[in-house]
């Protein structure tokens, strides 16, 4: 008996070691994406779809700046600056304005503080693949429920730079990927690989500034009562969309999942999407009507997720 509970021990503390392992890997992606300057190009695939993009990302005495030209289909390119970001589509001569908010866009997925992600994911250490010409280390995030999907991450394994992400369903399917083709961690980058491309394809844009602004959604008679464990409200704004009257917006995050809530006034809308859940590659999508608002919840979570937020959604006229 005491041969099998020292045994027992021992398996206990070698997972909490491999634990731990993971969790510094994930440690040192954050860090490098937070540290690092790089250039590169990278695929992302859902489905049968793909588009590829070219990054730029610059880490100096000013904060972090950052251009993204997507390469494939209609021309997109989003420059970041500090807190502000621009996006440019040319076909509609529209430059959008807007905050930066709290979603993560590969490869800056993770969050500063890991204690949320070892609370509802388990992780793990896998193999050393061969990546954009870089031997990166994968770790694997098993989520302990059903209200977030699995994923596997690689790392350079000098630096610690992410290189490429996989997303899996509920059955352990890939539904969502990004990977460099071809990336260069650190080096001299010029203030000129910075300045957007587009914006020499015409002398006038129309501006959309997004005038988003912190909020009280809870003051104009809204509430969010949710029991969604590791999920925390990250953002609470209104914001501008195409003109209209402004659109309550809140985000809530487990630190790698993001799921969004839109609350909009039907007066604004020409066409109204079909009530219930939709899915658009590794997101879902949860609609419904209530007080002449159109509610709708976009995360790439499982379709419940988005469904238990989206009907926890209330609205009391306020007195």
């Amino acid at each position: 008996m005491r041969i099998l509970a020292l045994l027992l021990f021992a398996l206990l503390a070698q997972a909490a070691r491999a634990e731990d392992d993971a969790l510094a890997w994930l440690q040192r992606m954050h860090a490098a994406t937070q540290k690092l300057s790089y250039t590169g190009t990278f695929v992302y695939r859902s489905g049968d779809q793909s588009e590829t993009s070219r990054i730029v990302h610059v880490v100096g005495q000013y904060g972090i700046r950052e251009r993204l030209e997507t390469l494939e289909g209609y021309p997109r390119e989003i420059v970041r600056d500090g807190d502000e970001v621009k996006c440019y589509l040319p076909d509609r001569m529209t430059v959008k304005v807007d905050k930066q908010t709290d979603y993560k866009f590969f490869p800056g997925l993770l969050p500063e503080n890991l204690q949320d992600i070892s609370a509802h994911y388990q992780a793990s250490t896998g193999e050393v693949e061969r990546i954009a010409g870089y031997d990166s280390r994968a770790i694997v995030l098993q989520p302990k429920d059903g209200l977030r999907y699995g994923r596997k991450l690689w790392a350079d394994m000098k630096t610690g730079m992410l290189l490429k992400s996989q997303t899996f369903d509920d059955k352990n399917a890939p539904i969502e990927q990004f990977a460099f083709t071809q990336i260069t961690i650190g080096g001299k980058i010029g203030d000129e690989q910075l300045k957007p491309r587009l914006l020499a394809r015409a002398r006038v844009w129309h501006i959309e500034n997004s005038g988003a602004v912190v909020a009280n959604l809870a003051a104009s008679g809204w509430t969010i009562k949710a029991q969604m464990p590791g999920f925390k409200k990250m953002t609470e704004m209104k914001r501008t969309q195409g003109g209209s009257a402004k659109i309550g917006h809140v985000i809530y995050s487990d630190g790698l999942a993001a799921m969004s809530v839109f609350i909009e006034p039907m007066a604004n809308k020409t066409w109204l999407p079909p009530a219930g859940l939709s899915r658009q590659g590794a997101i879902n999508i949860y609609s419904r009507q209530i007080a002449d608002h159109l509610v709708t919840v976009v995360g790439e979570t499982p379709a419940e997720s988005v469904k238990t937020l989206g009907e926890s959604v209330e609205y009391r006229a306020p007195r």
